[in-house]
């Protein structure tokens, strides 16, 4: 951010206050125009997996319930996180101490929630592929409800042990009046490091290795030869079919979940003096771009994603009994 000796204050009023930053080109205007548009297509595409999910009981089984949760935290991205911290970065910010904490607060409460779900996703996956027969008595929907509920509980309280100074006394890190800083400490940063990425990453990684070992060798297993197939096996084997299937799509949206969180965990592990704001601002928003990027794989992948965008778009869902569509 370039701030020239001649910038206005942001709050003229006072003597404390910080410089209105001054950019130059074009390139930076169409920049901020792009997040803006990622933020708002981040939200639009989030709203419409909400209101498939929420509306359609067809699509009202578990795992669905867990991509609502993800859904849920990738909305708030892009309404809430994405626009302050385009704020926070290019411009004053003018909303008080207090809001500045409060979005510090929630930003970190999301992106917490946003890992503890794919975590949950990742052992559905491994329940249902690798534990198949066991799968609908352990998996209830009592079950994913209550550990839904509990992985925003805990990344509530969770962060509250982080940011309680900040929100007991806002400002505290403020230079000028019109900035939104916010520090973690170093130990604080650590312990967070291992909490938030590195002991979630692994539990990630390891079950959806195993699932695609099982994944595999259930593959060849289905494309052997059986001269005597019962009607029974030939239902197993559709709805094997259908959790690979899942199994696959999911495991997608898990690699892009890594590669867009990896850079960011690896630079908060490196340090901010070893990389330049710009490097820093780049994988922090590639870190909020993942939440654009998790219905653009349900609409490639889910062909019932594709079915209730077009009944939510022409109004369908207004008529009576469209809750009972069939969209698989």
């Amino acid at each position: 951010m370039e701030v020239e000796d001649g910038a206005e204050l942001c709050f003229p009023q006072l003597n404390t206050s910080c410089r209105k930053p001054t950019f130059h080109g074009t390139d930076v205007l169409f920049l901020h125009i792009g997040l803006y548009f990622v933020s708002v297509l981040t939200v639009a595409l989030n709203l419409l997996i909400i209101i498939s999910i929420s509306y359609f009981r067809q699509l009202h089984t578990n795992t669905n319930t867990l991509l609502l949760s993800l859904a849920v935290s990738d909305f708030l991205v892009g309404l809430v996180v994405m626009p302050g911290e385009i704020l926070r970065q290019t411009g004053c910010w003018f909303l008080g101490d207090l809001m500045c904490s409060l979005y510090a607060y929630l930003s970190f409460i999301i992106a917490a929630t946003s890992i503890g779900n794919m975590v949950l996703i990742s052992i559905d996956r491994y329940a249902a592929i690798c534990d198949p027969l066991h799968y609908p008595t352990r998996v209830t929907e009592r079950r994913v409800k209550f550990c839904v509920c509990l992985c925003w509980l805990g990344s509530f309280f969770y962060n509250s042990l982080f940011f309680k100074d900040d929100l007991t006394e806002p400002g505290r890190y403020n230079s000028c009046y019109g900035q939104c800083v916010f520090v973690i400490s170093y130990i604080a940063g650590i312990v967070d490091l291992v909490m938030t990425f590195i002991t979630p990453v692994t539990v990630i990684i390891v079950l959806y290795m195993r699932v695609f070992v099982v994944a595999v060798s259930q593959a060849r297993a289905m494309r052997s030869h059986i001269t005597a197939v019962t009607l029974q096996r030939s239902v197993t084997r559709t709805t094997m079919k259908s959790e690979l299937k899942a199994a696959r799509t999911l495991g997608v949206l898990v690699a892009v979940f890594l590669i867009c969180f990896c850079p960011y965990y690896c630079v908060s592990l490196a340090g901010d003096t070893s990389v330049s704001g710009s490097s820093a601002a780049f994988v922090l928003y590639l870190f909020y771009f993942n939440s654009c990027l998790n219905p653009l794989i349900y609409a490639l992948f889910y062909p019932w994603f594709r079915k209730t965008v077009k009944l939510i778009v022409t109004l369908q869902i207004l008529q009576p009994g469209s809750r009972e569509a069939n969209v698989l």
